[in-house]
């Protein structure tokens, strides 16, 4: 697809896979993962990659129809610079006023075939029928305490460490089904 649409709660990883799908759109390797050893991998994982834009705004709660236009629209055209598509990550997608909204349809409507959208959203009610339609859907949940108990042991076993079950099990309640915390 041209556009995806990648749904979750707060912390359930959203941009986490984003960032990894846009690596292995980009990964030197071209095979369906990322190698994480290329400059284009390591790149896209720095945030540096030029062909991956990650939209920004400046007002805390709304993506405007200006930041769409300048940051999307204006370059679209441009082929991509280093890597074999031009990925643009709109994270807070559900941020996006009525006229961003538009500004974004008509580029998804009739996009370039070297662009990936990729919409991180936490409510995607808020996005129009119109956009929804041309994107396919990912529905993210946080993941369950047993899951997150069960590698977290293993990443223990990897590094010849201890830890004891109630740990674990502290570690998993805490974290409130978000591995990225569990592991931090």
């Amino acid at each position: 697809s041209h556009a995806y649409i990648i749904n979750g709660e707060k912390n359930s990883g959203k941009e986490f896979i984003a960032n990894i799908f846009a690596m292995a759109l980009q990964c030197e390797a071209q095979g369906n993962d990322p190698c994480c050893e290329c400059v284009a991998c390591k790149q896209v994982e720095s945030k540096n990659h030029p062909d991956v834009i990650r939209v920004t705004h400046e007002k805390p709660n709304t993506i405007s129809v200006d930041d769409i236009r300048t940051q999307v629209n204006g370059d679209i055209v441009i082929k991509p610079y280093k890597g074999p598509k031009k990925i643009y990550i709109i994270n807070e997608a559900e941020k996006m006023n009525a006229a961003a909204q538009n500004a974004l349809l008509k580029t998804l409507e009739e996009p370039p075939k070297n662009v990936i959208f990729i919409l991180a959203t936490t409510d995607p009610q808020k996005l129009p029928i119109t956009i929804l339609s041309r994107c396919q859907r990912f529905d993210f949940k946080r993941i369950n305490n047993n899951e997150i108990i069960g590698r977290l042991r293993k990443i223990v076993n990897e590094q010849n460490a201890l830890a004891d079950d109630k740990s674990l099990s502290l570690i998993a309640r805490v974290s409130d089904g978000a591995m990225r915390d569990a592991l931090s």
